[in-house]
């Protein structure tokens, strides 16, 4: 994967390397083909018709702030700006490689599809009918998540990176992805905080488990979505929610039971994930991540 520098501070000599990439971002590319996927929003389907409701754990005082919590997004032309769009513009060269495939495959969320994707790192596939305690943790938290990246982004009502011109993005333009807003991203944010709870049920698979939340993460800056400092944003977000709800008693205990019934699941008979999707998932992540 191309690296990009590290936010905080460029050398002048990396700034005018990034404006020369940053150039080129103007440059119309072909758009993805009709009947690709588009990325849903990570508040869209918590709630499924015919199925019991789930709530948030959180009471409304207790949601993290995340417009108080987070930087601005960064200003037109500032160094943080250019480097958003360097990364953008230089990770559209991964269309066709196997990281864009990872990317388009982490577009899937929710408590059920986020299993799926942590398989190879857990060792199995998991079975949702399994896990009932497990779904409705993640499912629960869910909510709690996307009530926290709901007010920066209509705060700052950030436009996404592909909007105004014809880059490859991994998922289906659409208008309502258009209008949707970047900051933080969603996808981001429930990636790691999924990873945060997953490493606390499975802690002697942490460290496998939240590079795999990294990575996820990572997905939408290659997939185009989202700018880089949206995910950085979105990974703050989610620590923020993780830790509020460490503070709540009905979630430590339903913590408590998912982590006794995924043990379970990961000790029985399961089903082995695809070995050549992991064997690719594993190429991926041996990219250098992007630096932020």
């Amino acid at each position: 994967m191309l690296r990009t520098p590290s936010l905080p501070f460029l050398a002048p000599a990396a700034l005018a390397l990034l404006l020369t990439v940053a150039a080129r971002a103007e440059e119309p590319a072909r758009p993805v083909p009709p009947g690709t996927p588009a990325a849903p929003s990570l508040g869209a389907d918590t709630l499924k018709p015919g199925k019991p409701a789930v709530k948030p754990y959180l009471a409304d005082a207790a949601v993290p702030d995340a417009v108080q919590i987070l930087p601005s997004p960064p200003a037109h032309d500032a160094p943080l700006d250019k480097a958003d769009r360097a990364a953008f513009n230089s990770t559209r060269a991964l269309k066709g490689t196997p990281r864009w495939e990872l990317a388009a495959n982490d577009v899937s969320e929710g408590a059920a599809a986020v299993l799926e994707n942590f398989a190879c790192v857990l060792g199995t596939r998991i079975d949702q009918a399994r896990v009932p305690a497990v779904i409705n943790l993640l499912e629960r938290a869910r909510l709690d998540l996307a009530r926290a990246t709901r007010g920066p982004k209509v705060h700052y009502r950030r436009l996404r990176p592909f909007v105004g011109n014809e880059a490859p993005i991994c998922v289906q333009r659409s208008q309502a992805l258009a209008d949707s807003f970047s900051y933080p991203s969603g996808h981001a944010t429930q990636g790691w905080a999924y990873a945060l709870i997953l490493a606390s049920l499975v802690p002697e698979k942490a460290t496998p488990i939240l590079a795999r939340g990294r990575a996820y993460g990572e997905s939408r800056i290659v997939c185009g979505v989202h700018w880089l400092s949206d995910v950085a944003a979105g990974r703050l977000t989610g620590t923020a929610v993780f830790a509020a709800l460490m503070g709540d008693a009905t979630f430590r205990a339903d913590l408590d039971r998912a982590r006794t019934e995924l043990r379970g699941a990961l000790s029985g008979p399961g089903t082995a994930p695809d070995q050549a999707a992991c064997t690719r998932e594993a190429t991926a992540l041996r990219e250098p991540p992007l630096e932020f």
